[in-house]
């Protein structure tokens, strides 16, 4: 199964108490780089997320941020903290002395100074083992996200997989035929030049030519890492660094075919096998 990296998973959650919302984004990457963005209420959660993300992805930057409205924020009783509004209008006092100058304490400034309305007490245990269960929904969301995402690449590489072996078929097939035109081209030269090659050294000569010209090897190799390529696609688990240094290898002997190329014919075959061998590395960034 060939899983994607890049994908996007969100869950809510409403409760007596308020509500929970998780948001995970997936994107490509060397590695798993995990960051969290917690309320500060819940920032014990990290470690337990981190963990359930490792448990889950092997490769990816993955982005996962929770949102916590508690329905203290609404509620019509207020609570203040006395405490804290002592200890506002004393530093308000000192810094009087201080400065030497006199400006009264807004009431409404005070009230909007953070924590001085306390929100209703409820019970972190509970909303704690909550958003722990709805992240590992959301994170199940995410892999199932990656998982359509991966067949839809799969997919798209076996196309062009597909593609690169029917250019092979044509260019094994038309060989044959191309060094035959090639021997007759020679002979046709010597034609013009009204010159006369000994039966031996036109033999030499094509060998050479053939010699040149064979791409076999390269052609064979060329099976043998598409061969690779879809079983790797069809394993599970991490594939996409193995799959992108096979990639590095089609070119290469797609670069050694172009070189080899004594027609026409095959110059452009190896340049079509590039762009599609191209194509296929293009989405393979994007597998885990």
């Amino acid at each position: 199964m060939t899983l994607s990296m890049t994908a996007f998973s969100r869950q809510q959650q409403e409760q007596e108490w308020g509500s929970l919302t998780w948001e995970i984004r997936s994107v490509n990457h060397r590695y798993l780089e995990t960051s969290v963005r917690l309320p500060e209420s819940l920032r014990t959660l990290e470690n337990g997320v981190r963990e359930a993300v490792r448990k889950r992805l092997t490769r990816g930057k993955v982005e996962c941020a929770l949102r916590f409205q508690s329905e203290a924020k609404v509620s019509s009783d207020l609570h203040l903290n006395t405490k804290l509004i002592q200890q506002l209008v004393q530093a308000n006092i000192e810094i009087e002395q201080i400065t030497g100058t006199s400006v009264s304490l807004n009431n409404m400034e005070v009230l909007r100074w953070p924590g001085v309305i306390e929100e209703q007490d409820f019970d972190k245990t509970s909303i704690e083992k909550k958003a722990l269960s709805l992240f590992s929904a959301a994170l199940d969301d995410l892999v199932a996200a990656r998982e359509r995402e991966g067949g839809e690449l799969q997919g798209f590489i076996q196309q062009r997989i597909d593609s690169v072996r029917e250019i092979i078929v044509s260019i094994r097939n038309r060989m044959p035929e191309i060094l035959a035109k090639q021997k007759q081209n020679i002979l046709d030269r010597l034609a013009d030049l009204q010159a006369e090659l000994e039966p031996t050294r036109l033999e030499q000569e094509v060998s050479l030519l053939s010699q040149k010209a064979d791409v076999e090897e390269e052609l064979d190799r060329l099976d043998s890492h598409l061969n690779e390529v879809e079983r790797l696609l069809g394993a599970k688990g991490q594939k996409g660094r193995r799959l992108d240094f096979l990639m590095q290898e089609l070119n290469r002997e797609a670069n050694t075919l172009s070189s080899k190329s004594i027609v026409v014919e095959t110059t452009l075959c190896a340049v079509e096998l590039k762009v599609l061998i191209e194509q296929m590395r293009e989405q393979i960034q994007n597998v885990e």
